[in-house]
């Protein structure tokens, strides 16, 4: 009779995340659960008893260095077949067949937010109910600010967009959830949380009374210990009256708005099934500017869709010059398989002149962010301090900007003025004003 060794049971864990702030909180929760588990974290893949990427397909790139980082840890399995490999996330859809044949050494494949497949291998491996013993999947050792996801997954369907068929339609959290979260978290010293979600805007039409987000964040605001509230991404066709009445009127909430426009030509956002125009857009932008003095805006913009002609490339252009934004995420279009456009649209602008128009959006938003942090030199501005780095003090205003500084005394956590002395397009750096 043959006598099968039992498998050592799990006792440390790597995570590598890539992609938006909703990969990486589902990380965070993924890890507050191995925590719990009595799990300790490893530095990198090679001492890990269990190895989990947490993929994003977004974008060509992103996809590409999954696949590489996927492709590593092969000869990582060879040497120790009892070591857990795990892809969750964007790259995982719901049937697996494809995946499972590409990389036959990976263990398990779990979808976004579905961590109950690691969590029941793991309780097999170590004999225990994995699912009984956790408590919340709050993050157990949270930094200053922290991300509460709110919404998961899109009903938008944008045509270029893989999300909704990976995240699954929108599903909301229940408010007192939320809160109770955001509590706990306070309570663990996080002085800033971050509501997120695809399309934060939607928040709680799914749910019995459907609260808005206005709601939620009058709800959050209240909550003991914190001292900010921030929230992304928006989708301008939710941006709503109460929305950017609630920003306007509650203290802890932070004057800045992330609001993808995507596309300033009205052609290629009909294409894009974006559902508003650049009209719509434009108009939105400046209701939100008169009722919320001193905020900032941040947007996406996709250079190269289908179709997109240097005129169309030119009113994008012109929206960036004339909107001025504090912060611009620009990438150039590439086809998602599964996605409406690759399959009903040809990929027609050649990828030079889709970098050409990338570049060319970059040198302008450079420029403008000179201009518009210039403009902030002998200024003070509230700083969340959340870190050091290369000797200075670090953190973000309310305007999400970031401002580095220095001080000799301990200031993690704490909320300081900094008169700001010096600009560069991405920092301000300035010194405490007492």
């Amino acid at each position: 009779m043959t006598v099968q060794t039992p498998r050592p049971s799990p006792q440390r864990y790597y995570i590598w995340t890539i992609g938006c702030q909703m990969n990486k909180a589902d990380s965070e929760r993924l890890e507050s659960a191995l925590v719990q588990l009595g799990m300790s974290a490893t530095d990198g893949p090679n001492d890990a008893d269990v190895i989990v990427l947490n993929s994003c397909v977004v974008r060509q790139a992103a996809e590409d260095k999954v696949v590489g980082m996927l492709t590593s840890l092969k000869p990582l399995k060879g040497r120790r077949p009892d070591r857990i490999v795990a892809l969750m996330g964007c790259m995982v859809g719901p049937k697996t067949n494809g995946l499972q044949s590409r990389f036959p050494y990976v263990d398990v494949f779990m979808r976004p937010q579905e961590y109950r497949p690691l969590l029941q291998l793991l309780g097999e491996r170590m004999g225990v109910d994995a699912e009984g013993c956790l408590s919340t999947l709050a993050p157990p050792r949270p930094g200053v600010a922290a991300f509460v996801p709110i919404i998961h997954g899109c009903d938008k369907f944008c045509t270029f967009c893989i999300i909704p068929y990976r995240r699954g339609r929108e599903v909301s959290r229940p408010l007192a959830d939320i809160v109770r979260e955001a509590e706990l978290l306070a309570g663990r010293g996080v002085r800033e949380v971050t509501l997120l979600g695809q399309n934060v805007d939607s928040y709680g039409h799914d749910l019995p009374g459907a609260p808005d987000l206005a709601d939620l964040l009058a709800s959050v605001h209240a909550v003991d210990g914190l001292t900010r509230v921030r929230f992304l991404t928006s989708h301008p066709n939710d941006m709503s009256q109460r929305i950017i009445e609630a920003v306007a009127d509650l203290p802890k909430v932070c004057e800045h708005f992330n609001l993808p426009f995507q596309a300033g030509d009205d052609g290629v956002l009909q294409v894009m099934r974006r559902g508003y125009t650049q009209d719509d857009y434009r108009r939105l932008v400046e209701r939100i500017r008169r009722q919320v003095p001193g905020v900032s805006l941040s947007t996406d913009i996709i250079v190269g869709f289908p179709g997109e002609t240097e005129a169309a490339f030119g009113q994008t252009l012109d929206l960036v010059r004339e909107t001025e934004f504090d912060k611009v995420h620009v990438a150039a279009y590439s086809t998602r398989p599964g996605t409406i456009a690759s399959r009903k649209l040809e990929d027609d602008v050649p990828w030079e002149e889709k970098k050409r128009r990338l570049a060319e959006v970059e040198a302008l938003q450079e420029g403008i962010l000179t201009r518009i942090n210039a403009r902030l030199v002998g200024q003070t501005t509230e700083v969340l301090v959340e870190g050091r780095e290369k000797g200075k003090w670090k953190g973000r205003n309310r305007n999400d900007k970031l401002v580095f500084f220095g001080d000799p005394g301990d200031l993690l956590g704490q909320t300081v003025q900094v008169r700001v002395e010096k600009t560069s397009p991405w920092s301000l750096q300035g010194t405490v004003h007492v």
